[in-house]
């Protein structure tokens, strides 16, 4: 986003208030502690005059005790009336009966007999502070135990709170004018000499991004140095940019994109001696449930599964995942083992098997009630118990135990997958150090300060650590988990090289953005077929004669569905021209019910469509239709060529490989694609109509804009994408970690060698 000379404006009011807030808060200390030294200065004065003229009563009031109630009453009269600010006096018995006081005393005797008494008790002089009648009284009371008396004597002191209130006043007026005044020194301090000179260089900078100005940096900058490595660094970026775009223009015809066989070529020779790949993850590829007592195979969804599949069957190997379907056991033999994908195997499975307890706690409980709200910017509380971890360090075990078995003696490059086993690299590693282990993190990672919530945080770090090649979608991803490596535990981190040494053992940490394959290669229905088959969901929907807008999710509350709708909604009020014209089909698959909160989602999201559609829907026509169900690659694929638009409106994603998908799908290059900022294929796939799902009115207005946009505009934007996925596609994605993780070699096996570190400093 874009800064303006008014917020730079502002950041330098804000940082002179902060100065001022803090210069004004040490002066009020110091001024609230000057008025209390100068009250307790009046209090002490006021003791000493007390004092005095006790003293000079003292006499006459011993005298007088030694008569009768009545006598001394008459003989010390005249004596106890005050003058000014001395109230007045009072005499009693040690018995705590009054013998006799000054008129104004008498006033205030109920708060005078209960510290007479005390002192009576105590045989000593006391000194307390009353407030009576709203007056604040001083009382200096004097026991004078070898006749049986008290002596008490009483002054207003309501001057002295008139002082300190006048005082304060005082010193608030100038901290107020002192305060002022830093906030304007600072604020156009700052300002002149910072914020606008930077302001003007950032300005310069962007024109160079966008227009390639050919100026001299502003004058002014803070450091003259700041000028001349800004002139250097342009005439760097124009050298660059002249030579990159040569460059990447003969690389574009150069370049072979990436197939199954070129990815199985450059396997073998990435693999190298260890030959065997292991994939391991918590969902399976290929489940089988129970339907009508026969076992059925279901792809579940998701972009693991979406992405990892071809590699596999491209590669070979084996695929180590949870048997979650109630009809796996009977499907796989004795070991867990079956080839797939049915029908057609290319590569073997072997399923994990957890009872429901593990499951609860490993799954439901510590991987998506605890880390994936962590990890998701999207407003959920993650919540951590002690009994899910322990479920998930147990089951994240049984995995690592699982891809010991399989391996044997053998070598093998293992390729973990996500946050449901961050434990399992460490694990591995801890009993063939050997091994080649890589660790791929399909969804964002958090701040450090927001990481630092997890309980088990520094265990997690640790499991991760023992990967040789640690992957994400996004480069911020990768400086996040660095600096949240540098915060939560005692490591060696090496920026230049994005690296991190822990125990002895070197980690590398790399951004790679996944992709997907060709529809063409997933034997999906084409030609006839396929429109045979959109017609039939057309006239089964009644979508014939609309505008169709997509939109393919797991129901899972950070993908932004409720904001999707209430933006169709908004786009409805707003243009009711397209009324009966525009239709918005949500394909949902259910996920993770066993959560409330997931159950709860798909509640409010069917009562929102329903809402919706009841305020606009007519006989023939609904502008939204929620289809929640678990919907196969060949229905999906349908959608996604029908539609003429798509809609990805995550609130917080690590890439959403439906935006790649929809673009796959689209051959002709016609469709709109409409995506959300926090979606990790927001950084690839500029040409769409990047929105902020938080944002209903531009968001609805992006909707009425992808209908109406100029053709020669849609078509140019899809051709854009359609040839970046088509050459960044999954094949591309796996080489590129492959590569990445061929280079890493494990210092664990190597005791005696240099770390990455050491063999620097020796440099």
């Amino acid at each position: 986003m874009a800064t303006t000379p008014h917020s730079h404006l502002a950041r330098s009011l804000r940082l002179g208030f902060l100065i001022a807030a803090i210069i004004g808060l040490a002066t009020g200390i110091f001024a609230w502690n000057q008025i209390e030294g100068e009250r307790q200065i009046d209090l002490d004065d006021v003791n000493r005059r007390a004092h005095a003229v006790a003293q000079q009563l003292t006499v006459t009031v011993k005298k007088a005790l030694t008569l009768t109630d009545a006598q001394a009453n008459q003989a010390l009269r005249a004596r106890l009336e005050g003058y000014s600010r001395l109230i007045g006096f009072a005499v009693f018995r040690s018995d705590g009966r009054l013998v006799a006081a000054g008129k104004a005393v008498t006033d205030f005797l109920d708060h005078i007999e209960p510290a007479v008494k005390r002192a009576a008790l105590s045989d000593k002089n006391s000194i307390e502070v009353v407030r009576a009648q709203g007056i604040p009284v001083h009382i200096l009371i004097i026991p004078l135990p070898d006749v049986g008396g008290v002596l008490v004597v009483a002054h207003d002191i309501s001057y002295i709170d008139v002082r300190a209130t006048d005082r304060l006043i005082q010193y608030g007026f100038w901290i107020l004018i002192v305060t002022l005044l830093v906030v304007t020194l600072v604020m156009g301090t700052t300002w002149f000499t910072y914020e606008r000179p930077l302001h003007k260089l950032a300005d310069w900078m962007r024109r160079l991004r966008t227009e390639n100005v050919v100026e001299a940096p502003p004058r002014g900058l803070p450091s003259a140095l700041l000028g001349s490595e800004s002139d250097r660094l342009a005439a760097t970026f124009r050298a660059a940019r002249s030579t990159g775009w040569r460059l990447s223009q003969a690389a574009l015809h150069a370049e072979q994109v990436w197939t199954s066989d070129r990815l199985r070529a450059h396997a073998v020779a990435a693999l190298g001696e260890a030959q065997q790949l292991i994939v391991v993850s918590n969902r399976e590829p290929y489940m089988h449930q129970l339907r009508d007592g026969k076992p059925h195979v279901i792809v579940p969804a998701g972009g693991l599964v979406t992405a990892l599949d071809p590699i596999l069957q491209a590669c070979g190997g084996v695929w180590i995942a949870h048997g979650s379907g109630d009809a796996d056991r009977e499907t796989a033999d004795a070991s867990g083992h079956l080839t797939v994908p049915p029908g057609d195997a290319h590569y073997t499975l072997k399923r994990v098997w957890l009872t429901r307890e593990e499951e609860q706690g490993y799954y439901y409980g510590f991987s998506n009630e605890g880390l994936w709200p962590l990890c998701h910017l999207a407003h959920e509380r993650p919540v951590f118990r002690a009994e899910d971890w322990e479920c998930y360090r147990q089951a994240n075990q049984r995995f690592a135990d699982a891809v010991l078995e399989e391996i044997g003696n053998g070598l093998a490059v293992v390729l973990v997958q996500d946050y449901q086993l961050a434990l399992v690299p460490q694990m591995l590693k801890s009993k063939r150090p050997d091994l080649r282990v890589g660790i791929f993190w399909h969804i964002p990672w958090p701040n450090s300060e927001a990481f630092r919530i997890c309980p088990w945080g520094a265990d997690l770090l640790a499991g991760m650590l023992g990967a040789d090649l640690i992957g994400f979608h996004l480069q911020q991803h990768c400086n996040n988990f660095l600096e949240t490596v540098d915060r939560v535990l005692e490591s060696r981190l090496d920026w230049d090289h994005f690296a991190v040494e822990l125990k002895g053992s070197i980690s590398h940490v790399r951004p790679f953005p996944i992709s997907v394959q060709s529809w063409l290669e997933r034997k999906v229905p084409a030609g006839e077929e396929l429109k045979q088959q959109i017609a039939d969901l057309k006239l089964q929907h009644k979508l014939d004669g609309q505008y169709i807008a997509v939109g393919v999710d797991r129901i899972d509350y950070t993908k932004g569905l409720p904001e999707r709708f209430r933006a169709i909604d908004r786009f409805l009020e707003k243009n009711p021209r397209y009324h009966g014209r525009f239709t918005f089909v949500e394909l949902g698959a259910p996920s993770r019910t066993h959560i409330r909160r997931y159950r709860e989602h798909i509640s409010e999201l069917e009562a929102l469509a329903d809402e919706i559609n009841w305020k606009y829907q007519t006989v023939d026509w609904k502008p939204i239709r929620f289809l929640a169900a678990h919907h196969d690659a060949n229905t999906v694929h349908a959608f996604l060529c029908m539609a003429s638009m798509c809609i990805v409106s995550s609130l917080h994603d690590g890439m959403n490989l439906v935006a790649k998908e929809y673009i796959a799908a689209q051959t002709a290059q016609e469709g709109v694609l409409i995506l959300s900022e926090f979606a990790g294929a927001a950084r690839e796939l500029s040409d769409a109509l990047i929105i902020n799902p938080y944002d209903t009115e531009q968001f609805a207005d992006s909707i009425r804009y992808g209908i109406e946009m100029d053709p020669v505009e849609r078509r140019r934007r899809m051709e854009r994408m359609y040839r970046f996925v088509e050459e960044h596609n999954v094949y591309r994605w796996a080489a590129s970690f492959l590569t990445e993780l061929a280079a890493t070699r494990s210092q664990a096996s190597k005791p005696d060698s240099l770390s990455l570190f050491e063999r620097r400093s020796a440099l």
